[in-house]
């Protein structure tokens, strides 16, 4: 039975009562062979190439809780994923957020790209900035006393139903974020079973340091994620600071940039945790948004690097060309997976 015949009600149902603690009989009780435990269980990873998503990839959709998350992934086929803070905090009972994001979202990437905003706009940007900012103090305050067995319950939830959690990126690594937030952080992503934490690069040495230092501490570490600021030197002094600091590197930014990532990958593979994958034009053509295929990023030569060279980190597919009238998100990044599998199966 494939992931997205699995109803929602049927999936919770059974990890309620994987839980709980009342276990299915283990396919030993029967004489079966162990391969039937992974029977139903997504599998995205494709000729020794783990594909992954972002759960940003979900965000237009109204349900963002910790199941409905996972139920997304299971319906793309996908078996590992660099987590947002949303979903594993909510799970965790932090506090809601009072902004609708789904609705914000779009003004946010509006202003971002330094589009017109109309006055209603503008306003209605201002209001969940100021609401957000008291939003954010919230949840700080939550994170010094949040039930860290919550972070451990969620990843046993993931794993049972054939998802590894590989990344955490929730906001708390911040420069204005406390040693106590940081640290609240690192503990809550190695709960959650991730190797590595990843926040957007803070342009900051001191920071970078203070952060290598703060994670090689605790057995983990950081990937710095960048956009169109990216370089080939981009991360060079975070790397000389900490063997714990890495690259989250985004392909399709880099490309947006005006760079060739193939040969970034080539060059600091051995120091890039994970890796964003999206499809975005070349300066020179608009530094687009594309659906898959359609811009300049070499996703497909990466790829077919990566399965070469045998590199290890997950390529993470990062959702950001605009759904399609009729489409949804899930269907989009299914597409995105198929594109990946396509390129990975074809012998070079």
């Amino acid at each position: 039975m494939k992931n997205h015949d699995i109803s929602r009600r049927q999936f919770l149902g059974t990890t309620a009562l994987s839980l709980a603690g009342i276990g299915l009989a283990t396919s030993s009780t029967f004489g079966m062979p162990a391969i039937i435990k992974n029977l139903g269980k997504p599998n995205s990873k494709i000729n020794g190439v783990q594909i992954g998503v972002i759960t940003y990839s979900f965000r237009d959709l109204p349900d963002q809780s910790a199941e409905a998350t996972l139920q997304y992934i299971l319906d793309c086929g996908i078996s590992a994923v660099e987590l947002m803070g949303g979903p594993a905090e909510s799970f965790a009972g932090a506090p809601k957020n009072p902004v609708n994001m789904q609705a914000i979202f779009p003004l946010m990437r509006k202003r971002y790209e330094k589009q017109e905003l109309t006055a209603d706009e503008t306003k209605q940007l201002d209001e969940a900035d100021a609401q957000r900012k008291a939003y954010q103090q919230e949840v700080t305050k939550w994170r010094l006393s949040a039930p860290m067995n919550k972070f451990e319950q969620m990843r046993k939830m993931y794993n049972q139903a054939g998802v590894q959690i590989y990344c955490f990126k929730p906001d708390a690594f911040n420069i204005q974020s406390s040693d106590a937030e940081i640290e609240y952080g690192l503990k809550a992503a190695k709960l959650l079973g991730a190797s590595h934490v990843s926040l957007e690069h803070p342009s900051n040495d001191a920071h970078t340091l203070k952060l290598g230092t703060m994670a090689q501490k605790h057995g983990m570490k950081v990937a710095y994620h960048g956009h169109e600021q990216q370089t080939p030197t981009f991360w060079d002094t975070a790397l000389t600071q900490s063997p714990a600091n890495a690259l989250n590197l985004d392909i399709g930014h880099y490309t947006a940039a005006g760079y060739n990532a193939v040969e970034l990958v080539q060059a600091k593979h051995d120091r890039i945790l994970s890796m964003h994958i999206k499809d975005r034009q070349n300066p020179a053509n608009g530094k687009g948004n594309l659906p898959w295929g359609t811009g300049d990023t070499p996703i497909a030569q990466v790829l077919q690097l990566m399965k070469k060279n045998k590199y290890t980190f997950p390529a993470t597919v990062e959702l950001e060309y605009k759904v399609p009238e009729g489409s949804t998100s899930v269907k989009e990044v299914t597409k995105c997976v198929e594109y990946c599998r396509k390129a990975l199966e074809k012998n070079t």
